[in-house]
């Protein structure tokens, strides 16, 4: 069997829905995108007895939050800690604190509201395809969230062969925080969780547009309006896609950057003991990203990235099964059932932007292929945000909007080329 549907959409069970938003309502906070920041905002809202209303365009998950990797990782994929705090000073250590614990954050509000999404906290690995790679691991990455107090790991070449079961990789640096869930799964269960706790939530009701209405703002729906005293808009890559004039200057801060998922036929328990057998999220250190974790049915979930795009499923397909051959020689010819894609938020330095839009209004954009762990520990904060917490207290440092000029232009062409280079720098090893 082979399809080109979300694993996730074929085995998550589909849960409750929600009725479409019609006529006017109040509420203390509207929250724009029912994905893991807006509902995990939500939830933490509605525990402590704020009104709360979510606007979803489509259903529960249908964005990122639904059709991602799931890997569970406390890290950015590009920007340090010592980057951070030179860029953003004390909102920067606040700001490397909520990451470093932030897998941790998820897991924990798993168990508390035992969310049923096939989660696993058998810790994040990221192995070094390279020497060189591993060098700059060991000297700068783990040095510098050791010096943040972040539970994390060196592994030199032997015990990475030992944890995931190939010589393909030169050392590796990890955290036993992270791991991995069932990504729709998880956006499904905060909604209920959330709902359970007293949040309404509105599927099938894009937000048209948001304004300032007197002391508060006012969304418009194709068929209602929410006024409200704070707003969140939480969404992220999808920004431009449901409703292109919601937020374009904001939509057009971000590059939503297609991102192949797929998912293997279930591995034989004599080939599954031998692959990753600790069953950890791995993500490597390639410019061309090589990822990959297990599913709830032993289905190995990985990935990869094409430049253009025709011929996609067919593509993919091949290209990731060589790959899985070339890491992983014990699993002779891979069977890839499922594939998928997705938006990635990509920003031009690599680090999520965080913006406040007026008086209590808040958002943030760019998870740049890290958005899981993130974005629900984020929730967390912009719920103490839209509670008055001062900005200086908050763990995200504040920016203005700055749209990427020639936006549709790079869109176009921005891809291909920086696939390219990815794959040159991989090839070369610098950068």
């Amino acid at each position: 069997m082979t399809t080109s549907t979300s694993l996730w959409r074929a085995f998550t069970p589909v849960g409750p829905t929600y009725d479409q938003l019609n006529g006017t309502t109040e509420t203390d906070v509207t929250v724009i995108g029912a994905g893991f920041t807006g509902l995990s905002t939500a939830l933490h809202l509605a525990k402590t007895g704020t009104s709360v209303t979510v606007l979803e365009a489509e259903d529960v998950g249908f964005g990122a939050s639904g059709r991602n990797n799931g890997q569970v990782i406390p890290v950015l994929t590009r920007a340090d800690p010592d980057a951070l705090t030179a860029r953003f000073g004390e909102a920067g250590e606040r700001f490397v604190r909520l990451i470093g614990g932030s897998a941790a954050t998820l897991f924990d509000l798993v168990r508390e509201h035992g969310l049923e999404c096939e989660a696993e906290q058998s810790g994040w690995v990221q192995p070094a395809h390279s020497p060189g790679r591993f060098k700059a691991i060991s000297e700068n990455r783990y040095r510098q969230w050791i010096k943040h107090g972040t539970e994390v790991e060196l592994l030199d070449k032997a015990e990475l062969e030992r944890r995931i079961g190939t010589n393909f990789f030169f050392g590796g640096f990890g955290n036993r925080t992270g791991g991995h869930i069932n990504p729709l799964a998880l956006t499904r269960e905060l909604a209920r969780a959330a709902a359970e706790n007293g949040a309404v939530i509105h599927e099938h009701s894009p937000a048209l547009s948001y304004e300032r209405d007197g002391e508060g703002w006012l969304v418009r729906t194709p068929q209602g309006t929410i006024h409200s005293r704070a707003l969140v808009v939480a969404t992220n890559a999808y920004t431009g896609e449901m409703t292109p004039g919601l937020a374009p200057r904001l939509a057009r801060s971000v590059m939503p950057v297609t991102s192949w998922q797929l998912a293997t036929a279930p591995l034989s328990e004599n080939v599954r003991s031998t692959v990753v057998p600790d069953r950890q999220a791995i993500s490597d250190t390639h410019g061309d990203l090589h990822f990959f974790r297990y599913d709830a049915r032993n289905r190995l979930i990985t990935g990869g990235a094409l430049a253009l795009p025709f011929n996609g499923h067919q593509r993919i397909r091949a290209r990731i099964a060589k790959r899985l051959e070339r890491i992983f020689p014990q699993y002779v010819e891979p069977e890839i059932e499922y594939s998928w894609t997705g938006y990635v938020g990509a920003t031009r330095d690599h680090t999520p932007h965080f913006h406040k839009l007026g008086p209590n209004g808040w958002t943030w954009i760019g998870c740049n292929g890290r958005g899981v762990s993130l974005s629900v520990a984020l929730g967390g904060e912009l719920a103490k945000a839209v509670q008055g917490v001062p900005e200086q207290d908050l763990a995200f440092p504040l920016t203005e909007i700055e749209p990427l000029p020639l936006h549709k232009f790079l869109r176009l062409t921005s891809r291909p080329f920086n696939l390219t280079l990815y794959r040159y720098r991989d090839w070369r090893d610098i950068g």
